[in-house]
């Protein structure tokens, strides 16, 4: 893959933090989720911010009032990238941004926590992980479960083999957004203190909508690719972690938008088959109800549960002993007979224990728990969903050269052209 030269080199890098240092991290992208696992990097009490970012004014500011007075602000994240006693960034902007202030970032030496997904395309994700071995940075992408216990658990459960063959797997995220979805609202002026153009980068210029900013972004192809890129992308992670395998080899899928009207442009349901070395993966999604699998056990806690019998997001494993049930608070095994027992158990989220690991990472005492490639291989199966999609064709993957065997069209939408000035990766191969 080409790339322009960067604005930063990874001459640049300054000193690596000690075992017994704070690590010093910039903030890019102040809203709901960075502010989150900020909170967590500077509890783990190896970690201060000396630097915050926002396109938004209202954000950056709030930002700059809880790191403290050692605290810079930009409404640039170059400028950030330019301040010399920063260690690391994390980066929670909307999906589009994931991609060029990672790779700035390391150019310019600094290690980089990136939020899910790893890139808003697949050209993209595979820039992220050149930039990150390229420099020897470390990349941790924000899949927290990978941080949680449980899920090695279960890795090793399947891989023994104590849940038998393992040959079908499912993973399925639902929300009731009917009848509205994300509603609709006129084009209008910028809100004050917002860098429209800024904030739009390497997309397409459109004029300002409320609902292509902040928390509905996500429903729009410019900027992400809805469910399945969000939340799919943390269990594809964890599917490949109790798999042991990371890329399909096939994918077909079937949706469309058959009952919202509102602004968004994302399936209200889409359903997703990939098939994997030995085994076949199913993914839906459905904006229209939020039931999910269903079926409570009693004293069981589920994710974002709502109702008395909804399963909204899950994961299962069909073994030929037994079943698992799972997600990032818990999981459930419903034995087929006595060759393996029931087991269930809740835990909380890992969003901490990642990102502690992050730090401790960069100060040498542990290895970062979800490495960029892992990110990168995740993510892609979430693209790969939405490219099927939108051909309507069977794609064939050949994950050793990224792109899909004979389809130029599948191809071209591995990637995009980025608007300038911000076309500062070579898209095309």
């Amino acid at each position: 893959m080409q790339r322009r030269t960067f604005l930063f080199t990874a001459a640049s890098a300054r000193r690596v933090a000690g075992a017994g240092e704070r690590v010093v991290v910039g903030l890019i992208g102040c809203g709901g989720r960075g502010m989150y696992v900020a909170r967590h990097m500077r509890d783990s009490g190896g970690a201060l911010f000396g630097a915050v970012c926002d396109v938004y004014e209202p954000n950056r500011t709030k930002a700059r009032e809880w790191a403290g007075a050692q605290a810079r602000a930009y409404g640039d994240f170059r400028h950030l990238l330019e301040q010399k006693d920063l260690d690391a960034v994390l980066v929670a902007t909307p999906d589009h941004w994931h991609a060029i202030p990672t790779i700035l970032a390391c150019e310019a030496g600094k290690h980089v926590y990136v939020e899910k997904p790893l890139a808003h395309n697949i050209r993209e994700g595979r820039a992220m992980v050149e930039a990150a071995r390229r420099t020897g940075r470390i990349v941790q992408t924000g899949t927290q479960q990978r941080s949680a216990p449980h899920f090695a658990e279960l890795a090793e459960i399947v891989q023994s083999g104590a849940l038998g063959q393992v040959h079908f797997v499912r993973v399925w995220n639902y929300f009731n957004t009917y009848p509205d979805g994300i509603g609709r609202e006129p084009d209008s002026e910028p809100p004050p203190g917002l860098d429209w153009d800024f904030y739009l980068g390497p997309a397409p210029w459109v004029p300002f909508n409320r609902k292509r900013f902040l928390g509905t972004y996500r429903f729009f192809w410019d900027y992400a690719g809805g469910y399945i890129t969000d939340f799919g992308t943390h269990r594809f992670d964890t599917v490949h972690q109790i798999m042991g395998r990371d890329a399909p080899v096939t994918v077909a899928a079937a949706g469309g938008r058959f009952a919202l009207a509102d602004a968004g442009e994302m399936p209200d349901v889409l359903q997703v088959t990939y098939e994997y070395p030995g085994f076949i993966l199913s993914y839906e999604t459905c904006s229209l109800n939020a039931h999910g699998m269903g079926g409570r056990t009693p004293g069981m806690e589920y994710y974002r549960a709502r109702g008395p019998y909804d399963q909204p997001h899950g994961m299962a494993f069909y073994g030929t002993n037994g079943t698992i049930f799972a997600e990032r608070i818990g999981y459930e095994i419903f034995p087929e007979d006595d060759r393996i027992a029931a087991r269930r158990k809740n835990v909380p989220d890992a969003t901490p224990q990642h990102a502690r690991n992050f730090i401790d990472a960069i100060r040498g005492l542990a290895k970062p728990a979800a490495p960029v490639e892992a990110g990168h291989r995740a993510t892609t199966v979430g693209h790969l969903g939405n490219i099927a999609y939108l051909t309507g064709r069977k794609l064939v993957w050949n994950a050793q050269k990224e792109e899909c065997d004979g389809d130029a069209e599948a191809n071209r939408l591995l990637g995009r052209k980025a608007r300038k000035p911000w076309d500062l990766v070579g898209w095309e191969r």
